[in-house]
């Protein structure tokens, strides 16, 4: 268990309250003007429903991890949960094969998986095979889990979504210490898999010889003739959110690994459908029954990585046109934020703070109007760490006592 002082801190200072909170997650949400001076996705989103949020809460910019860091979505999410990020750091694979309900035992070693495609010289071409069918995913998954064994192991590959899998490696000695095959760039060939100790080593030929023959089985499949591996991982030993905090979370998320991130720190996992009115409606019919509501949404983080501003801006408000919905329920803690910022621009993910917004009846006025990175710049709330997010939403809900004398 890896606390920090504040963790402790609030665990001690916790006390029984009925309020409810409802931490909204626009996945990528924080994004980067197309030219100089002028506006981001959520700047150009027309957010009728935010901005009068934003007058009547209290707004500022979260830092996922630290200044300069460019967090994967694992970091970021544990940093809203109120978990420091750096001192637990979750590999994607544990976080994958968890969404997906795999029973991981200790000992396993799960990497994240992403169908490709590759040219004639074995160089990545689309790092996501052109984004495939799930039903795709899942003739190729059973196709490399029929045909490749490799002696004294185990293996377990399973589909997640779209161009995602699941590798699991089952079997004694095993180091979870290898480098990414995803060379997270086009160009170039997958990256060969190497371990930091002998054990992870160990794992790491198993690795290459399941590559080799993955290689073989997809050559003809197109446009997925090729994988890439990442985030070898075990699954580790976290306190939940009821120990740190007190509180009987739920998790409303669709996509696989954002489940798994909530389960690992103790959520119950609600059926949330497919679409983001599913995600509402079940957050309707889940509301007598916890106290911490997480809703993940995911396509402002893909539109960005896909570099479509136009389509992001869009996304951003369809979000808007439900929040309505989310404040019918009168949440005592509305909390509207991003786990890292996903530009447009860059494609990827990156290291710029991501407008937050915090809505109770116990908020300290603001001047900002509107919902947006500049606005957010000059909020009430400054500049803080999205660790300290929580423990305000709990302040807020009348959760924590006084400190001291």
């Amino acid at each position: 268990m890896h606390l920090t002082t504040w963790q402790e801190l609030t665990r001690e200072l916790q006390q029984p309250a009925i309020g409810k909170i409802v931490l909204f997650v626009a996945d990528g949400l924080g994004g980067l003007p197309l030219e100089p001076g002028g506006k981001t996705e959520l700047e150009t989103a027309r957010t009728p429903n935010l901005d009068a949020l934003a007058r009547r809460g209290v707004t500022g910019l979260s830092v996922p991890v630290g200044p300069g860091i460019t967090p994967g979505s694992g970091p970021g999410h544990m940093a809203l949960f109120g978990y420091d990020p750096v001192r637990n750091v979750i590999g994607r694979g544990v976080l994958e094969a968890l969404g997906i309900d795999f029973p991981l035992e200790p000992a396993d070693v799960a990497a994240r998986g992403n169908f490709c495609t590759v040219d004639e010289h074995g160089r990545i071409v689309d790092r996501r095979a052109g984004r495939i069918p799930t039903e795709k995913c899942v003739e190729l998954c059973r196709k490399l889990a029929e045909n490749i064994r490799i002696p004294g192991v185990q293996l377990f590959v399973e589909p997640v979504r779209e161009h995602r899998f699941v590798l699991v490696i089952r079997g004694a000695g095993l180091g979870d210490r290898v480098n990414d095959t995803d060379p997270q760039r086009t160009g170039v060939p997958p990256v060969r898999a190497r371990g930091e100790d002998p054990m992870s080593q160990r794992t790491a030929e198993i690795v290459e010889q399941f590559v080799r023959q993955a290689a073989e089985l997809l050559r003809d499949e197109h446009p997925a003739n090729m994988l890439t591996l990442r985030g070898f991982s075990k699954r580790p030993n976290l306190p939940t959110m009821r120990d740190l905090y007190g509180l009987d979370a739920v998790a409303l998320a669709v996509y696989p690994m954002y489940r798994g991130l909530a389960r690992l720190v103790g959520m119950r996992i609600a059926d949330a459908g497919k679409t983001l009115q599913d995600q509402i409606a079940a957050l309707k019919r889940e509301w007598e029954q916890g106290d911490f509501f997480f809703v993940h949404y995911k396509y402002t983080d893909s539109t960005g990585e896909d570099g479509n501003f136009a389509a992001k801006v869009e996304k951003i408000e369809e979000i808007d046109a439900v929040i309505p919905s989310i404040m019918a329920l009168h949440p005592d803690v509305f909390i509207f934020t991003g786990d890292h910022s996903t530009p447009s621009l860059l494609k990827s993910h990156s290291w710029h703070p991501v407008p937050l917004l915090l809505v109770a009846n116990t908020c300290r006025p603001d001047d900002v109007t509107e919902f947006g990175e500049r606005a957010c710049a000059r909020g009430g709330l400054g500049q803080i760490p999205a660790c300290h997010i929580l423990p305000l939403a709990l302040a807020h809900c009348g959760r924590l006592k006084k400190f001291g004398a």
